[in-house]
């Protein structure tokens, strides 16, 4: 008689996107985590997605509470990078506020820390160059980013980071940052975009890369 295949654990992904900002309509990155919500996944897996307000003193507060609730073994936070070409795996996070905008509710720190008792900076612990190859496997442009920037979305990475390492709470941890959708620029002649099918595959390539690097280091 056959041996039993093993039984593959349960993995727990935290997906988030934020809110619209700046005036758009929509934000990029909610879009497509709601298109990649709808996806089949496997058994072994379950996917949370959560919305996060584009507000300094919000973000890593709401993210942070889910991240207490579910111990996910991966979190993938996107969010829209008006401007950029590809999808961009960020690298690090830095310890600084400076907001060339104000945020959704009107705040806009200039040249502040985000911890004062945090080092100047934290890697993603997600495996971003086998992200980036996976991306790209599905004709999907990705690349390797050096800057999150200083607005909310490097404030989060910088504060999902931090909650991990002082909680000492292991788990793959990271950002991308989205072009533009499409349709978001039909009067943006000169803004990039990619489609919100060519971003739900190069999230879900990201996801599967993920997915398999936690089942191989357990």
């Amino acid at each position: 008689m056959a041996k039993n295949s093993p039984k593959i654990r349960l993995v727990h992904v935290l997906l988030t996107g934020f809110n619209p900002f700046a005036g758009e309509p929509k934000n990029a990155s909610w879009e497509v985590c709601k298109a990649v919500g709808k996806s089949k996944f496997p058994d072994h897996v379950r996917l949370h997605l959560l919305q996060v307000p584009t507000v300094f003193s919000e973000a890593i507060k709401v993210v942070t509470t889910a991240i207490d609730t579910l111990k996910p073994d991966i979190i993938i936070c996107t969010g829209q990078a008006g401007g950029r070409f590809t999808m961009s795996i960020e690298r690090v996070a830095i310890n600084i506020n400076d907001a060339s905008i104000p945020d959704n509710a009107g705040a806009q720190p200039l040249d502040l820390t985000i911890n004062n008792k945090g080092p100047a900076a934290y890697f993603a612990t997600l495996p971003i160059k086998e992200i980036v190859a996976a991306i790209r496997a599905e004709a999907v442009p990705a690349e390797v980013s050096n800057s999150a920037g200083t607005f909310v979305c490097n404030h989060l990475l910088y504060g999902v980071l931090h909650h991990l390492a002082i909680h000492k709470m292991s788990c793959q941890a990271g950002f991308i940052h989205l072009p533009f959708l499409t349709e978001q620029v039909l009067d943006k002649t000169d803004k990039p975009s990619l489609s919100q099918a060519n971003m739900v595959a190069g999230i879900k390539a990201a996801l599967k890369t993920a997915i398999i690097a936690t089942l191989k280091s357990n």
